[in-house]
């Protein structure tokens, strides 16, 4: 009933991200190379624009005044399958898994359900197929089914849920770059539905609530709901630095927490660091202009990154 609800607004049951995590990693390593990285600088431009677009989404969802419970960057495993979602919404009337897409360029729906993006590259208009974010999704939906199959243990709920789970689960791709043209006038009606922009997605949630007859949830079945896939979520065991950790360990740049200092390699002459007057340490470039030469870097590398070129 109306009268016991308490929500006035969306709750994040979970807002932290893994993609910050590796940013930062990121950032990190392209502080400790001593020259350019091009692949290093585009996978960081690549996760900054996932995550500008999912703040985008976030700044949408937390003004929307709409009771509901939002669960940002899960990663669910069942079986041996994985699972990295970037929204998970639960309202009153459904559960809204979201896949956020921040792409630069055009993208165009043609009549297959192929997604293709065009982009400026000089004076030419670059044509690319992208992996389909909606078949990324309903795999998505797929295992998150899986997962809540093994809950129900009595054979009458599983039936239930198993019969209802298309109507209650929904699946959404959020474009949320504001500079994206979307071409979708040849794309089946059923895409068309699943493929919004960020602008849009506050309404479409009340309309889409609004207008289904699915079964109204309690505050409390709802929170129950969005407790159990905060539960369930692990931390992502992939390491998105490992490659760029191995290019600092072949140049001979330590990736530990702490240095191991030879009292010969500092020298009685050896300068304090001018960042924070700890002893330096006299190392040797590896790669680079600067290839051969050595300098003075401080012993407490990577916490510090004090440099002195000798």
């Amino acid at each position: 009933m109306v009268f016991f609800d308490k929500m006035t607004g969306p709750v994040f049951m979970k807002e932290d991200s893994e993609a910050e995590k590796q940013l930062e990693a990121l950032k990190e390593i392209q502080s400790q190379l001593s020259e350019e990285n091009e692949m290093l600088e585009r996978e960081i431009k690549l996760v900054e624009a996932g995550i500008y677009g999912e703040k985008q989404i976030k700044f949408e969802l937390e003004n929307s005044h709409i009771p509901m419970y939002i669960l940002h960057d899960l990663y669910l495993v069942h079986n041996g399958l994985s699972a990295q979602i970037d929204y998970l919404v639960i309202t009153k009337k459904h559960i809204y898994v979201m896949e956020c897409k921040n792409l630069y360029g055009n993208i165009e729906i043609d009549n297959k359900g192929n997604f293709i993006r065009s982009f400026s590259y000089g004076k030419k208009i670059v044509k690319e197929g992208i992996y389909s974010p909606i078949t990324q999704n309903n795999r998505h939906l797929e295992l998150i089914k899986a997962i809540r199959m093994e809950e129900k243990t009595n054979i009458l709920t599983r039936t239930l849920f198993e019969k209802g789970f298309d109507k209650n689960y929904r699946s959404i791709v959020v474009l949320a770059n504001p500079k994206t043209v979307l071409n979708d006038k040849f794309a089946k009606k059923e895409i068309k539905s699943l493929v919004i922009r960020a602008d849009q997605l506050v309404e479409y949630i009340k309309s889409t609530d609004r207008d289904d007859d699915a079964e109204t949830m309690s505050e409390k079945q709802m929170e129950v709901l969005a407790s159990f896939f905060a539960e369930k979520t692990q931390n992502n065991p992939v390491d998105y630095t490992l490659k760029y950790r191995e290019m600092l360990s072949i140049s001979g740049i330590s990736t530990d927490n702490t240095v191991d200092v030879n009292v010969d390699e500092m020298g009685e002459n050896a300068p304090n660091c001018p960042k924070c007057g700890a002893k330096m340490v006299m190392r040797t470039a590896k790669r680079g202009e600067n290839s051969g030469r050595n300098f003075y870097g401080c012993s407490m590398f990577p916490k510090c990154k004090g440099v002195i070129n000798i």
